[in-house]
């Protein structure tokens, strides 16, 4: 009896799956992503490169899309005649991007949007509600005024929702339902190639649209949602056991394959790009555009900015960090991988930023100068120090060094590191925003900032790095001073925790950029005192770990941070930004946290030995394996680890506030080169401390001391 049972279930499913979905009459290029889906979904479609012949020939009461193929460059034309018939023989249409409709009243001119997203006015659409937000890149609309749209397209902040409505702001319809047509004013259907966010809520749109012009309530997609950027991996496949090696290579090589590298056949170009710093970014170069080999050094990545096209803006500034932190991934990743063009590209980088470059040069190589040793922020602007740059890019040359076996440059490292040393004031920290200026320490001289008495700056993601810097060197030298200004720095810092701490877009950033100071304070003395500030930040860092490896975001108190949240609609894109609205906003941040925890995590849990540790380090490499872009269709994109990731939805979705480093920028030194080089230590089962112990740098040691501290 049972085995009947069985038997009759079977044949009812079989025969559920083979009734024979409806007609659909189509309007546009079969290349169209909306003709694929629905042929994938399984309908029967007949098409028409006309909207006249198509409304002619389809049967009364049946279903119809028509695509706007121009799009933005033209909307689509539609007869008078042709919608009047449509609506007689109440054929169900979905049509968009229109020119002209009767009875409606269209702008000739069509909006362009820039810092706009669409929000969600209506209860009609499954798992959306009122005021959710999604993203449309590079919209173009027609301007309408329709009562009770479905969706509109406004400027607003929020995470995933218009958290201050849309009464303050000008809208401009996107969908609306008409009788029996829906009529969306831009190209909804441009959901793929526009690589519209998040996923999961185009799909929803997309079974609305079909389920009305198929008159069927019942529908739901029976296939994958397509998308060109996507998780290398999904949430609970098993991983292969060489996902983290194959990490690191698809990682490596998004360096060439994204043409970061600059060739001298588009070095002007790049010059123009970059303009003065202000705004260098622009669209992608073409892609048989010459790769560098490092002796021009790198760009910084991409732009959050993303084009109807799919395309997405490069940004063309040159940064002294990012030098020697791609140095430090190609050194570390040639050796894992044995490799030898990395490495070659990586000592022409170390090359570049040392010498061939505006980085260090004029003053900042004179050894009588007070800004001796120093190297600038950027190609334009190379008279600004940050101690927090500096440090990234000097443990990037140390890091490339020891892979290497490399020495050429352990005389630049020690002037690099005792130059910040020895403008840091006697309580260990640089300066209010991380910040100085040559013409500043050139008038006053490097012992007016070494004695101010007053600066106290608990600001980790400025201070903390070059307190490790300090610390390192200190071991490898012995030199005392360097030990007591970076304990005093990080007992003055602790003091001021939690309460009293800066913060910058975020706090967990900021414990995550402590973590690293702390580990190797613990390495140089370890006390029970030292250990306690290292596991209370540790610990509270990663009370936000999820069980996926994410670390979750967090604000910190508004009173202390710079960069919050936007507090009105207006201020939505308009400044640096967090990821998040609200804490608890499941997103992970691989530019300012993730990436810099990941690093200080391991060093941490090396130090120490604590299990808690290394299970945490192990669950955020499996969380970053999974979530780096995949992409067969944008070579510079695949192998990338995006800002911006929500762990819930499994997808690249955020807040896009930041008005420089959106939800889908990259960049090839802060997140890319930290993730690679982390895992290749994770590999080799050590540490940045102990790989680079051998580093020598203490033959060069009193004679710096001697240059810069006697002049």
């Amino acid at each position: 009896m049972n085995l009947k049972l069985l038997w009759f279930w079977g044949l009812f499913l079989l025969l559920c799956g083979c009734v024979e979905k409806k007609t659909v009459y189509f309007c546009g290029s079969e290349q169209s992503e909306v003709f694929q889906l629905l042929k994938d979904e399984g309908f029967k479609l007949e098409r028409f490169d006309s909207p006249e012949a198509m409304i002619e020939k389809a049967t009364n009461g049946s279903a119809a899309v028509i695509i706007c193929d121009t799009y933005p460059v033209s909307p689509l034309k539609i007869t008078q005649e042709t919608y009047k018939l449509a609506q007689q023989k109440k054929i169900k249409v979905y049509l968009e991007y229109p020119d002209l409709l009767p009875d409606m009243h269209i702008e000739k001119e069509t909006f362009h949007a820039s810092l706009e997203r669409g929000v969600i006015t209506c209860d009609k659409l499954e798992n959306l509600k009122p005021m959710d937000i999604i993203g449309i890149n590079d919209c173009y609309t027609r301007v309408a005024k329709v009562d009770d749209p479905l969706i509109v397209l406004a400027r607003v902040a929020g995470f995933d929702q218009a958290e201050y409505g849309i009464e303050d702001v000008e809208s401009y319809p996107l969908l609306c339902e008409r009788e029996n047509m829906l009529i969306a004013f831009t190209k909804l259907s441009n959901f793929r190639t526009g690589r519209y966010e998040p996923l999961a809520s185009w799909q929803s749109i997309w079974k609305y649209i079909i389920s009305f012009v198929t008159d069927d309530s019942d529908f739901t997609f029976l296939t994958e949602w397509p998308s060109d950027v996507k998780p290398t991996y999904s949430k609970g496949l098993s991983l292969p056991t060489d996902a983290g090696k194959n990490m690191i290579s698809r990682g490596l090589e998004w360096f060439f394959n994204g043409r970061f590298f600059i060739d001298s056949s588009w070095k002007e170009l790049q010059l123009e790009r970059q303009g003065d710093g202000l705004m260098p970014v622009a669209r992608a170069l073409p892609t048989d555009s010459k790769v560098g080999n490092g002796t021009m050094g790198i760009l910084e990545g991409h732009a959050s900015n993303i084009y109807y096209d799919g395309e997405q803006d490069f940004r063309y500034w040159l940064r002294a960090d990012v030098q020697g932190e791609v140095a430090f991934a190609l050194a570390s990743g040639g050796k894992l991988l044995n490799n030898p063009t990395y490495e070659e590209v990586s000592k022409n980088l170390m090359e570049y930023v040392l010498k061939n470059s505006a980085f260090r040069a004029g003053k900042r190589i004179d050894p009588f100068s007070p800004v001796y040793g120093l190297i600038g922020w950027s190609d334009t602007h190379p008279y600004v120090f940050y101690a927090d740059d500096n440090a990234r890019l000097v443990l990037g040359l140390i890091g490339a060094s020891a892979f290497m076996g490399y020495d050429r440059w352990n005389k630049e490292i020690v002037e690099n590191i005792l130059a910040n040393f020895r403008l840091s004031n006697v309580n260990g920290f640089f300066g209010n925003g991380g910040r100085l200026e040559e013409s500043q320490v050139m008038e006053k001289g490097w012992r007016y900032y070494a004695k101010r008495p007053e600066l106290v700056n608990p600001h980790p993601h400025f201070e903390s790095w070059m307190w490790a810097c300090y610390l390192w060197l200190y071991d490898k030298t012995g030199y005392q001073p360097l030990l007591e200004k970076a304990e005093k720095a990080i007992r003055l810092t602790m003091e001021n925790y939690p309460d009293g701490w800066k913060w910058t877009n975020g706090i967990q950033q900021e414990r995550a950029r402590m973590i690293l100071p702390l580990a190797w304070l613990v390495r140089v003395k370890d006390t029970p005192e030292h250990r306690e500030w290292l596991d209370r930040v540790v610990s509270r860092l990663l009370e936000n770990q999820q069980a996926s490896g994410a670390i979750r975001e967090e604000l910190g108190n508004s009173s202390t941070g710079t960069f919050g949240k936007a507090k009105s609609n207006k201020e939505y894109g308009v400044t640096e930004a967090p990821l998040i609205s609200h804490n608890g906003d499941p997103v992970a941040d691989m530019l300012y946290t993730s990436n810099f925890a990941f690093f200080s995590l391991n060093e941490a849990a090396k130090a120490t030995g604590n299990s808690q540790y290394k299970k945490a380090v192990e669950k955020l490499s499996d969380f970053l394996i999974r979530i780096q872009v995949k992409s067969d269709r944008y070579a510079h994109l695949d192998g990338a680890w995006y800002r911006a990731f929500d762990y819930d939805r499994w997808d690249y979705w955020a807040s896009n506030a930041d008005h420089g480093w959106g939800a889908w920028s990259t960049l090839t030194g802060w997140i890319q080169s930290w993730i690679i080089g982390t895992q290749v230590l994770i590999e080799d089962d050590t540490s940045f401390w102990d790989k680079t112990k051998d580093v020598a740098v203490k033959s060069y040691m009193d004679e710096v001391l001697q240059t810069m501290f006697e002049n």
